[in-house]
């Protein structure tokens, strides 16, 4: 049970849902993604509160449309275009006991609602999360989902590969206590990505019990092509290497940026003579092969040849990000948010 010390959630009569989504340039997905929220089978009272960023691809239009068509559905402007502040907006101008955070990218199963309250309450936990289903349509996408879902691509943790209920160190998105919420000062918005991981540690560090579940599963769209990966990647890698060297973090994030140093070493000392400099990305490049051998099956063939592209790409714009933002070679890291 948490030890944060807010009141707890009272279960009869349901408690009210508050979904709060920051939005930017999501015309592709955002009417998806809303209209799962609007479909849950959930009994209780429900709101959505869009925070809107400056789109430029009739996002914003589409989102004024659907408020028009849904009073449940809400949303406030966002200037900044940063996802923490434009959850902190949605947050605040929300109304109900139980926040659920909710992705642009992402699909909730009908059931999303009433098994995440059901374990809040169960619990009595600040945050409870389940597992990002990655899943995509085209061969490219599709080896990036697969890639999202196992251990040789993204690491793993709980939300992309799955486990036991119970305790963790972070979750995938989020459903908050609000109290809980608002006594650890909600996102810390001068993080832009990997808030998550720094929300939940404070709530922790509080005392604060934070939960997963596999019964959670949210389905996530990928990005789109390499140009957009290599992005996201690198982005990510940025600030997981700043919280990292702000907070310090376990040995697992520290892989990728040693096998980036280590194949590039590998390949400057093999163009300079050195044979014995070839073992190293010789030996990455047959890692690679075995794991679209294991992991590639199953997704067809167009998938399965995109997979050695795409695993490189996750690997090294990650690494290369860590090592620039851990080793303080780079600098203005608040505008990469990896969009």
């Amino acid at each position: 049970m948490s030890a944060l010390g807010s009141a707890p959630i009272p279960s009869t009569p349901l408690p009210g849902v508050s979904y709060v989504m920051p939005v930017l340039n999501e015309v592709t997905h955002i009417r998806a993604a809303v209209q799962s929220l609007l479909e849950q089978e959930y009994a209780g009272p429900m709101e959505v509160t869009l925070a809107l960023g400056p789109s430029t691809d009739g996002t914003n239009e589409l989102v004024a449309q659907m408020c028009a068509e849904d009073s449940r559905i809400h949303f406030v402007d966002n200037p900044a275009a940063a996802t923490p502040v434009g959850m902190n907006l949605a947050i605040i101008a929300s109304q109900y006991p139980i926040v659920i955070r909710v992705d642009a990218h992402s699909v909730l199963p009908k059931d999303y609602a009433s098994i995440a309250v059901e374990t809040l309450l169960r619990t009595q936990a600040d945050n409870v999360g389940g597992i990002m289903d990655a899943q995509g349509t085209t061969p490219f996408e599709k080896a990036v989902a697969r890639a999202y879902d196992t251990k040789v691509g993204l690491g793993g943790t709980p939300f992309h590969v799955g486990g036991k209920e119970g305790p963790v160190d972070t979750v995938y998105l989020g459903v908050f206590n609000r109290e809980s919420l608002l006594t650890v000062g909600m996102f810390n918005e001068e993080i832009r990505r990997g808030q998550d991981w720094e929300l939940n540690r404070r709530f922790r560090d509080a005392g604060g019990l934070v939960w997963f579940t596999p019964k959670l599963k949210v389905v996530y769209r990928p990005r789109t092509s390499v140009k957009a990966l290599l992005k996201q990647m690198y982005s990510t890698g940025l600030w997981r290497g700043e919280l990292s060297r702000r907070y310090g973090s376990g040995l697992r994030y520290f892989v990728p940026p040693i096998m980036v140093m280590a194949t590039i070493l590998g390949i400057l000392a093999g163009l300079f003579g050195f044979d014995l400099g070839w073992v190293v990305p010789g030996v990455y490049v047959a890692f690679v092969v075995l794991s679209t051998l294991v992991y590639g099956r199953g997704m067809g063939a167009k998938a399965m040849l995109w997979f050695p592209l795409v695993l490189p790409c996750i690997h090294f714009a990650w690494g290369v990000g860590f090592i620039m933002s851990y080793s303080r070679l780079t600098s203005n890291i608040a505008g990469k948010s990896g969009r």
